[in-house]
C-alpha cells in the first residue's frame, strides 16, 4: 500500500529534510505487526510478570519514549534502527496509556475508544489544515514529523481500546479474535486496490494492525487453558524482538525501504480517480456497517466469560455457602479461604503481580484435591470450580480489571464461608 497524493504545501521558511519515514513496502507492514505484538506482550511482561506495576511501567516507558523520540527527531533522514525503535516504544506506551484508563481509572472501553477516535480526528484535522496533506511520503519538515508521531501514538492507543472493546463485546478467544482485524485489513487493501484514497487506506490499516498484533500476541502468550499456544509473554516478546532486529538489520543493509529525495512526485487526481475514491468511500462505509452488525450480533450471543482447563463446564445453579461446603472437610475449606483472602489483600494493596502469583496456589491446591472433594459432592465441587475459574480468568487476563478481580475473589470467599 503506497500513498501517491500530492505532497501538499511546504512553507518557504520551513527547512526541508530528506523523508523521515520508510517506503510502504511489504517489509513495512510485517515489521509494523511485529512491533504491535511486542507492544502487547512486552508491556504485560514488565507490568505483570516482573511485578513493576502499571503506573511505574508507564512512567518508565514514557521516559524512554522521550529519549528515543528526541533521537529520531534530531536525525536528518530516515534510518531504520531509530525509526523502528521509536515505533516499538510508542506501541508499548500507547498500550499502557489505554490500560491506565481501563484498569486504574475504570473508564469504559467504549468511552476510551470514542475519546481516542475524536483525538485522532483532531490531530488529522489540524495536520491537514496546516500542511494540506496527510501523506507519509511528505514527512520532510519538523512540523510534519511532529504531527506524524503524535498521530502514531494516538493510533496505538485507539487500536488498543478498539481491540479490547471488541473482545469485551464478543467474548472471543485469542485465536478467533485475530480473524476480525485480519479480515478488515484485507478489506481495506482490496478497497485501495480498487481506487480508495491511499492516505485513508494507509491510516485505516495502520490502526487495524494494532488489534491484529495485540490479539496475535495474546494468542501466542496465553495458556492452553485459554485456547492460546502457551508461549508466555517473555518468550513471545523475545521472539518478536529478535524478528524485528533481524528485519531492521536487513533493511539497514539493503536500503529497500528508503525514499530517495525529500518528496514523492505529485500525481494530480483525474476525474476518474476522484469517482473511484467516492465509490470506494461508500464501500468502506458498507464494511464499517457490516462490522458493527457483526459485533452487535456477537455481543448478543451467549458466550462464556471464563473456561476451565477442560473447557466450559456444565451450568450449575447458585448455591448457598452451606450447600456448597457442607460435605467438604473444614481444613480444606480453611486453606482455600486463606489463599483467596491473601490474594484479595494483595490486590487491594496494589500488588497485582503478587496477587496473580498467589492465586496459583489456589489453582494447585484445588486441582490436587479434586478427586477427593469431587467424590464427596460432585455438584458442590462443580459450583466452586466455576467460582475458582472466574477468579483465575479475571486475574490472568491480558488487561486485568481490578474491579472484576475483586468481585470474583469476594464471591469465592462468600461461597467458601
Amino acid at each position: 500500500m503506497t500513498t501517491t497524493l500530492a505532497a501538499g504545501r511546504t512553507p518557504p521558511s520551513t527547512r526541508m529534510m530528506l523523508n523521515k519515514v520508510p517506503e510502504l513496502t511489504m517489509w513495512f507492514w510485517i515489521i509494523k505487526i511485529l512491533c504491535t505484538t511486542v507492544g502487547e506482550s512486552f508491556a504485560d511482561w514488565i507490568n505483570m510478570t516482573l511485578g513493576v506495576g502499571l503506573e511505574n511501567t508507564s512512567l518508565i516507558f514514557t521516559a524512554v519514549l522521550v529519549v528515543v523520540l528526541a533521537w529520531q527527531v534530531r536525525l536528518g533522514r530516515y534510518q531504520p534502527f531509530p525509526y523502528w525503535l521509536t515505533v516499538v516504544v510508542i506501541s508499548i506506551t500507547g498500550t499502557l496509556y489505554t490500560d491506565i484508563l481501563t484498569d486504574d481509572l475504570q473508564v469504559p472501553l467504549a468511552v476510551s475508544t470514542s475519546v481516542f477516535a475524536v483525538v485522532l480526528a483532531v490531530v488529522f484535522g489540524i495536520w491537514y489544515a496546516r500542511e494540506r496533506t496527510l501523506s507519509i511520503h511528505s514527512i520532510v519538515t519538523r512540523p510534519r514529523e511532529a504531527f506524524y508521531w503524535l498521530a502514531v501514538l494516538v493510533t496505538f492507543a485507539l487500536g488498543t481500546a478498539v481491540g479490547d472493546w471488541t473482545l469485551e463485546l464478543t467474548g472471543w478467544g485469542p485465536g478467533v479474535s485475530v480473524l476480525l482485524p485480519a479480515g478488515l485489513i484485507a478489506a481495506v487493501v482490496l478497497g485501495w486496490r480498487l481506487g480508495a484514497s491511499p492516505v485513508l487506506s494507509f491510516w485505516l490499516a495502520y490502526i487495524l494492525t494494532r488489534p491484529l498484533g495485540a490479539n496475535l500476541g495474546d494468542w501466542l502468550a496465553s495458556g492452553t487453558d485459554e485456547h492460546g499456544l502457551g508461549l508466555g509473554t517473555a518468550i513471545t516478546s523475545v521472539v518478536f524482538l529478535a524478528a524485528i532486529l533481524a528485519t531492521v538489520i536487513y533493511l539497514t543493509v539493503s536500503r529497500r525501504d528508503v525514499i530517495e529525495g525529500n518528496q514523492q512526485p505529485q500525481h494530480p487526481k483525474t476525474s476518474t480517480s476522484r469517482t473511484r475514491e467516492r465509490i470506494m468511500l461508500g464501500y468502506l462505509g458498507v464494511v464499517a456497517v457490516a462490522t458493527a452488525v457483526l459485533l452487535t450480533w456477537a455481543s448478543a450471543q451467549p458466550h462464556a466469560t471464563v473456561t476451565s482447563e477442560e473447557g466450559p463446564g456444565p451450568a450449575v445453579a447458585d448455591m448457598t455457602p452451606q450447600q456448597a461446603t457442607q460435605h467438604f472437610p473444614a481444613a480444606d475449606l480453611a486453606s482455600l479461604r486463606a489463599i483467596t483472602q491473601d490474594s484479595l489483600d494483595k490486590l487491594k494493596a496494589g500488588d497485582q503481580a503478587g496477587a496473580t502469583a498467589r492465586i496459583k496456589d489456589l489453582e494447585s491446591t484445588w486441582d490436587d484435591d479434586q478427586s477427593r472433594l469431587e467424590a464427596l459432592d460432585g455438584t458442590a465441587w462443580t459450583f466452586l470450580d466455576g467460582r475458582i475459574d472466574t477468579v483465575l480468568t479475571s486475574m490472568r487476563a491480558s488487561h486485568p480489571d481490578k474491579a472484576a478481580e475483586e468481585r470474583a475473589l469476594t464471591a469465592l470467599l462468600a461461597s467458601l464461608a
